[in-house]
């Protein structure tokens, strides 16, 4: 996470007041970069970040692919700091785009069809490409990774137990990708399947401990399906560089309302966690088969569709599901001061859709791909 350490360039790193325990949390966002014409990804990186203002280059970098770039925004305690920091990014990288004759577009994976984009020339990323031959994904496989703080890794390791069977709702409302080869792939979430080709890529264990963690990087990496630690593509994980718990389960969302309102349910969803620790209650112990279930149902219906309700294994509306999140972190939102803000932005949500229902909706408008790139180019820049 770029901003994690560093200078801050967007504005100051909020800090807890003495005697508080307010969480912090910060936002990663990977883009695509694309024709401005056909909307087909392009190798512009290097030309993008030669056009990125000096004094933000601390919050932008390459990602795996030459058609992808990435930016961080860094940890706060208030929402009105992340947003601040993603629209500030993010229109700053839209600008740079369009300077360097390219379209930035937060969109989970590329729409139309064409040629893909080489990989970034560094030694690790080509040691990926050896092993891993043709797992690369596609125009570029594009997340969002959203960093809560946590006191030590015993405890983040708990928080990752309590946490998982409420991924899939989060997935499904981040689903930002139905379309692929220029046709609707008929899943909300295509990127998700794209990126299940990666043998690491699976949501989280049920852990026994941080030893317990420990040991099964230490397996994995032995086993050949990870290079490094950097590879562990589970659904929630611990950062191997900062004092978080990561939550990388989502498509990079279409706006900043979008990414917000994602920020602050997982932040309220780890706190929430945190206060079942403290109080010794167990985690769910979820079946994996059944969480394996629940993410391919996300990423095939979204936010629009149905989910499986994880306590009994039936199908419910994924709104229902989504309901009953944000009942269960309310307290948290409460005590964040975010409940507001969280309350409008789930009602925009609800009027305008997913982002893969937006993209959708356009192209049943028009037919054509080229005005789903537009606007989700215009969603992007906020």
């Amino acid at each position: 996470m770029v901003a994690m350490s560093g200078s801050v360039a967007v504005g100051e790193q909020d800090t807890a007041p003495a005697g508080t325990d307010l969480l912090s949390v910060g936002v990663e966002e990977e883009f695509l970069l694309v024709d401005p014409h056909t909307g087909a990804a392009v190798p512009a990186v290097e030309l993008v970040l030669e056009q990125v203002p000096a004094e933000l280059r601390g919050q932008v970098e390459r990602e795996f692919q030459t058609s992808q770039i990435e930016i961080a925004s860094p940890p706060g305690l208030e929402l009105s700091s992340i947003r601040h920091s993603l629209g500030v990014l993010r229109s700053a990288l839209a600008d740079a785009a369009e300077r360097a004759g390219v379209r930035l577009l937060a969109i989970g994976t590329g729409p139309v069809d064409g040629p893909v984009p080489p990989v970034v020339d560094k030694p690790r990323f080509d040691r990926m490409v050896e092993r891993f031959r043709l797992l690369v994904p596609g125009p570029g496989n594009n997340g969002m990774h959203v960093h809560v703080g946590i006191p030590d890794p015993e405890v983040g390791v708990q928080v990752l137990n309590h946490v998982r069977p409420w991924l899939p709702i989060l997935h499904a409302v981040t689903a930002n990708s139905p379309f692929a080869e220029g046709a609707d792939t008929g899943y909300a979430s295509w990127r998700s399947i794209e990126w299940e080709r990666w043998p690491s890529v699976a949501p989280t264990p049920y852990l026994d401990s941080y030893e317990h963690y420990e040991r099964l990087i230490r397996q994995l990496i032995a086993s050949g399906v990870m290079l490094d630690e950097g590879m562990l593509y589970w659904y929630a994980r611990l950062s191997a560089t900062y004092p978080t718990v990561e939550i990388r389960i989502g498509d990079v969302c279409p706006s900043v309302d979008d990414a917000v309102l994602v920020a602050a349910l997982v932040r309220a969803l780890v706190a929430t966690a945190m206060t079942e620790i403290a109080e010794g209650r167990p985690a769910i112990r979820t079946d994996h088969h059944l969480l394996v279930a629940a993410h391919w149902r996300a990423a095939h219906d979204g936010l629009e569709g149905e989910g499986v309700d994880l306590t009994d294994g039936e199908l419910r509306p994924a709104w229902e599901l989504l309901d009953r999140l944000v009942d269960r972190v309310r307290p948290e939102l409460e005590r964040h001061g975010d409940l507001d803000q969280v309350t409008d932005l789930l009602g925009g949500l609800l009027r305008h859709g997913s982002g893969a229902a937006r993209q959708r909706a356009v192209f049943a408008r028009s037919g054509r791909l080229v005005d789903v790139v537009a606007d989700v180019a215009r969603q992007t820049r906020g």
